[in-house]
């Protein structure tokens, strides 16, 4: 109704009947039901986890796959005057990170387990605990997996040394095989990416998803085709299928680490580690305090005039209820009396029959000024007290 827009306006979130409710309802709420069904909240309780959960789980891609490619280019350009990854190859890292990535994981549809956790306090900071154990540990696999390859790739691969080389000179398989494994280190690590609370069944309703199986596999295939055909513009030379096996195992091996990371218990990282992504319960006080203060100008006065509104309602109601109460026990009662009255007419009369017909057999009693001062008032008054009512 109108009076509920304050309440509305003060709930952490406000809900409004789309058919039945008013103007002032919808405008101060922050979910309209535009069915009026209230079984819609649950769907929308899910589906609003879903929306958190996404971003989370893109937030948490994207942290590491910056990490990574920030401390490569830097510590590279420091170390040999010259970033294993190229510009052209970081905008291909981009273009997975943002657009493609984004898509992928924004697209997972809601499930009942979400219905199952605990809802995230108003203070909850968006990087969770478990996520920040993520990111660190993939980084840090990730780093130590491309400066193994940097300075020793070469060796292990037996293939010519990129590093050192001059400005414009031909793409090396060095630096390729840098490259590659790290973009399939990122492509693996987006499926670890879809679970973002502890669980250890990363592939659970992959099947569900389409929009994620084609976007990753169709990656996949640009990735084949821009290091096999990418030549010069792409700072990239063909690999063989020997390097291709390992290129691949390395990003299959950022699955059984994510394994690993798994087993470690949150409880190691500092609690404060992400506080800094939300508010201190203190400060959430401090808030609240002040938007009451500022209601209708004066301080203090919020919670008194929702209290006294809605006792009022409250009133109105009962009032309402007493008077319909009222209204139909007394049209019960005459429509009662109309088909009570009939049949005790019809007994009276049936009882003074046969009080004649008693008389007309014995002479001798109907003598008696009892009886003719019974028969002389008529059925309606002859011996009342011998006629069982309906009542009775």
């Amino acid at each position: 109704g109108t009076n509920d827009g304050p309440a509305l306006k003060k709930a952490d979130v406000g809900f409004a009947m789309g058919i039945s409710g008013t103007d002032v309802a919808k405008e101060a709420s922050d979910i309209i039901l535009t069915d009026d069904n209230f079984t819609s909240i649950v769907k929308a309780v899910m589906w609003g986890r879903n929306v958190y959960d996404s971003i989370a789980k893109f937030l948490q891609f994207q942290l590491t796959v910056n990490c990574v490619a920030v401390m490569v280019a830097f510590f590279g350009a420091c170390i040999i005057n010259d970033s294993p990854l190229k510009a052209i190859q970081m905008l291909w890292v981009n273009l997975i990170m943002d657009t493609l990535a984004s898509l992928a994981l924004a697209t997972e549809l809601p499930s009942m387990e979400l219905l199952k956790r605990k809802p995230y306090g108003r203070t909850k900071a968006l990087i969770s605990r478990t996520m920040t154990k993520n990111i660190m540990g993939h980084s840090l696999y990730q780093l130590i997996v491309v400066f193994v390859l940097l300075f020793e790739g070469n060796n292990l691969f037996e293939i010519d040394d990129g590093k050192y080389q001059k400005i414009h000179a031909p793409p090396t398989q060095h630096f390729t095989i840098i490259f590659n494994s790290f973009v399939m280190m990122t492509l693996f690590n987006e499926v670890n990416a879809r679970k973002i609370h502890g669980q250890r069944n990363i592939l659970e309703g992959l099947k569900r998803n389409p929009v994620f199986l084609g976007i990753w596999i169709g990656t996949f295939v640009a990735q084949i085709i821009l290091v096999q055909f990418g030549g010069t513009v792409f700072s990239t030379k063909a690999l063989t299928l020997d390097q291709w096996f390992w290129c691949v195992f390395l990003g299959v091996s950022t699955l059984l680490w994510g394994q690993i990371i798994t087993t470690i218990p949150t409880s190691v990282l500092p609690k404060r580690i992400c506080s800094w992504g939300g508010k201190k319960q203190q400060e959430v006080e401090e808030d609240q305090e002040e938007e009451a203060e500022e209601v209708d100008g004066v301080p203090g006065r919020r919670g008194q005039i929702l209290w006294i509104r809605g006792l009022a309602r409250l009133q109105t109601q009962i009032r309402v209820v007493n008077a319909f109460q009222m209204d139909f026990d007394t049209s019960q009662l005459d429509s009662y009396d109309k088909r009570s009255r009939p049949s005790v007419i019809s007994l009276q009369s049936l009882q003074s029959a046969q009080q004649r017909s008693a008389v007309a057999k014995k002479p001798n009693l109907a003598s008696s000024p009892e009886i003719d001062e019974g028969n002389s008032r008529g059925p309606w008054f002859g011996r009342q007290d011998s006629i069982p009512y309906a009542d009775e």
